[in-house]
């Protein structure tokens, strides 16, 4: 059981038959009143995020989410085949579940499968990948303003903005929590 008390980012917890996340928290503490605790809390199986305040002494019990490696193997239509890093059993995981986490996936790729009670609901991939870029504008010499992007497809099929510099071919570092152009790789 963990206390709204005790809240802090990433923690993951049951709620009325749900498993939530706490994306943000903040303790409140009115000049007037008892103090509380306002959360944004996202729901792990659906994504769906939602605020709620708690009163600091309410306690709801623990979840615990089960991050396992995987390596991606190849996808057939509408799933997407996975394989266990120890045991190579292979696991198909259907397109709705996966959702947009796939975007900058590649065959071979080891990424977090995450489960609750044995139930898989998403994947984890790295938090930096490399990929290369396959379509975008040709950069021009002296198109140097400060922060000036352009879009780019990376060899997954998504689409990201890259600064002018990055050409057609080369490699590139992207974060996948946001989507974002890093550095060239």
């Amino acid at each position: 059981m963990i206390s709204a008390g005790e809240f802090r980012n990433g923690v993951t917890f049951e709620l009325e038959g749900n498993v939530f996340q706490i994306v943000e928290f903040q303790h409140v503490k009115p000049g007037k009143g008892a103090a509380f605790v306002r959360t944004k809390l996202k729901n792990v199986i659906t994504g769906g995020v939602i605020e709620k305040t708690f009163r600091p002494t309410e306690k709801m019990p623990k979840a615990h989410i089960e991050r396992k490696d995987y390596e991606y193997l190849y996808n057939d239509g509408d799933l997407y085949y996975f394989m266990d890093q120890e045991t190579y059993e292979q696991i198909p995981l259907n397109k709705e579940t996966l959702g947009d986490s796939m975007k900058f996936v590649k065959e071979n790729m080891v990424v977090k499968v995450m489960s609750y009670k044995g139930s898989v609901f998403g994947i984890e991939p790295p938090t930096f990948v490399e990929l290369v870029v396959t379509e975008t504008e040709p950069g021009f010499k002296g198109d140097t303003s400060t922060g000036a992007t352009k879009p780019a497809v990376v060899e997954t099929g998504a689409q990201i903005n890259v600064p002018l510099f990055i050409d057609q071919g080369e490699v590139i570092r992207i974060d996948t929590r946001t989507g974002e152009y890093m550095e060239r790789a």
